[in-house]
């Protein structure tokens, strides 16, 4: 099938050039020596200092075994799906990534009272096929999004109405991502969404602390699904 995506063309021809030996096997245990983090504040990292955020943390562990390891976090605040397909996966295809992360959707629901949940699921799958149609040999993980912020001030229906949207995103998110074979990592019911030092004074978005422990649980999923070591994980330390 002819490709017509015109950033997926331009990956085909960058990797056509590329020398010999450096694109990770489809077989066995992945070398990751470009790793691109799309998504919304969560990726992005708002609210934390240069380093601290989960995609940092993952990037920085990567490169001690994979260095020189080429970063980059096109996430941005207030990415809807929509966002990350539009003006994200473009750029990420011609970075030639070995990893990608993708994980969207809070915004689908936050920024509506009626989240489009079929909107949305075209959409992931649209962002996974593009990504696997330029690399195909790429590695993708994506994850759900918490369904109850118990720290975040809402009114009872916006909170009943935020709740069952996000429920329903993550229903999708699961869907596709088994449909298309690309691991997701299941947040929901972690014990560390219980615990107020993992998010910041607004009640919604990760502390530094909690950061660090997505970027554990990122990183267990990374050598779980992928065969990355041990050795290209952030340090784990026992959630409490």
């Amino acid at each position: 099938m002819t490709i017509r995506d015109p950033y997926a063309l331009i990956a085909n021809a960058l990797r056509a050039t590329r020398r010999p030996g450096v694109r990770s096997s489809s077989h066995g245990p992945r070398d990751v020596f470009c790793y691109a983090a799309l998504g919304d504040s969560f990726t992005a990292g708002r609210g934390c200092r240069p380093g601290e955020s989960w995609a940092d943390r993952l990037a920085t562990a990567l490169g001690a075994a994979h260095s020189p390891l080429g970063y980059f976090n096109l996430a941005t605040d207030g990415a809807t799906s929509a966002d990350v397909l539009s003006h994200q996966v473009g750029p990420a295809l011609q970075l030639e990534p070995d990893l990608v992360t993708v994980i969207c959707g809070a915004n689908d629901v936050l920024e509506t009272v009626r989240p489009d949940v079929d909107g949305y699921a075209e959409r992931l799958g649209e962002i996974f096929d593009r990504l696997r149609e330029g690399l195909p040999h790429v590695a993708v993980l994506t994850a759900t999004t918490p369904e109850n912020w118990r720290f975040l001030d809402l009114r009872p229906r916006t909170r009943q109405r935020v709740v069952s949207g996000i429920q329903a995103i993550n229903g999708a998110t699961r869907t596709v991502a088994r449909q298309r074979g690309v691991p997701c990592l299941d947040v929901v019911g972690h014990p560390g969404l219980d615990d107020p030092r993992n998010f910041c004074d607004d009640g919604l978005h990760p502390s530094p602390a909690g950061h660090e422990r997505a970027a554990v649980e990122l990183g267990r999923a990374l050598r779980s699904q992928f065969g990355i070591n041990r050795a290209t994980a952030p340090e784990e330390k026992e959630v409490r």
